[in-house]
């Protein structure tokens, strides 16, 4: 079989900026990146894409309050926005991937697997919600909300007004993972654990049943690519490199790192919790777990990447 890479696009890389968030402005930005895995699989290698979703989310969060205020409709619960987006943005990867395939006549095509990811009910991230979602409102709306929704959890944020926090567990088993790893070793392009997937709880009976939380797509990304032993396991983010002391004027961009150099940056608190760490954790599982190889670098630079000529590269 060719090489199999696991490669994880951002929520946020198919927003460019404030002015292109329409559903079309997406797709666009979803064509630009699939030229770019495309432009991968033709250098040999077997892709499963897994991407995040917390703008969409956000985006279907509102509407639903919207209608709630102006139609009395039902909310939709925060579990069903991740499986909505994972329908939503997958389509939009499938199709620009299976146009581009057609394009270079390639006998090629992409598939989306809506995607469950188990977490553990004692999970401590469930008793301190730290994950920010949806509207702001102000401490009048905020009074109403936890009324109509005791459980939920309100927090003050930064003076711009009351937001929801939910949990952000770590993820425990994919659960479709067999179904995934046959397909890509099948030869399709598989579109997968969209969002970090949609976290379940499984009972002792084996039932699942949907929970309220976020996900991280790069542990879930992560978790996967151990699991069905990739070859490599690829985080594109908003930069072609990975830097030390970034933004400063002694920074520093990593080619070739090794397993123990990177958690020694990390040791030296070289790495944004809300940025660059997770992505750096995420990698660290995956190498500890078995993995060969991992690189991070932006989606535009994903074909030179792969081909050693920019990205940071991580080896155990």
């Amino acid at each position: 079989m060719s090489t199999l890479a696991v490669v994880a696009i951002g929520g946020n890389s198919l927003i460019r900026d404030n002015a292109h968030e329409s559903v079309e402005d997406q797709y666009q930005a979803v064509v630009e990146t699939a030229k770019h895995i495309v432009g991968m699989i033709e250098q040999g290698y077997e892709v499963i894409v897994t991407h995040g979703n917390g703008p969409q989310v956000g985006f279907i969060l509102r509407r639903s309050e919207i209608a709630k205020d102006v139609a009395a409709m039902h909310q939709v619960p925060l579990v069903s926005c991740g499986a909505d987006t994972q329908g939503a943005i997958g389509y939009q990867i499938q199709q620009a991937m299976d146009n581009e395939f057609k394009k270079r006549g390639m006998d090629k095509t992409a598939v989306t697997i809506v995607t469950q990811v188990v977490v553990s009910e004692n999970d401590p991230a469930f008793q301190k919600p730290t994950k920010p979602i949806g509207s702001f409102y102000t401490k009048e709306q905020t009074a109403e909300i936890q009324k109509a929704n005791p459980s939920w959890v309100m927090i003050e944020d930064a003076g711009r007004g009351y937001r929801r926090m939910v949990a952000s567990p770590l993820p425990q088993e994919i659960v479709e993972k067999n179904v995934i790893n046959k397909l890509v070793r099948d030869g399709y392009c598989v579109i997968s654990v969209g969002g970090g997937g949609i976290p379940v709880i499984k009972s002792e009976d084996g039932s699942l049943r949907g929970v309220d939380a976020v996900i991280d797509k790069d542990f879930a990304t992560s978790l996967l690519a151990a699991d069905i032993k990739a070859d490599v396991l690829i985080i594109s983010t908003g930069v072609p490199t990975v830097y030390l002391n970034y933004g400063k004027p002694n920074e520093k961009a990593l080619d070739k790192v090794t397993l123990a150099e990177l958690k020694q940056y990390v040791a030296e608190n070289h790495f944004a919790p809300g940025s660059m760490l997770p992505k750096i954790q995420a990698v660290i599982s995956f190498l500890e777990n078995g993995g060969k190889e991992a690189i991070i670098t932006n989606p535009e630079s994903l074909e030179e990447a792969v081909a050693g000529k920019t990205g940071t590269h991580i080896y155990p």
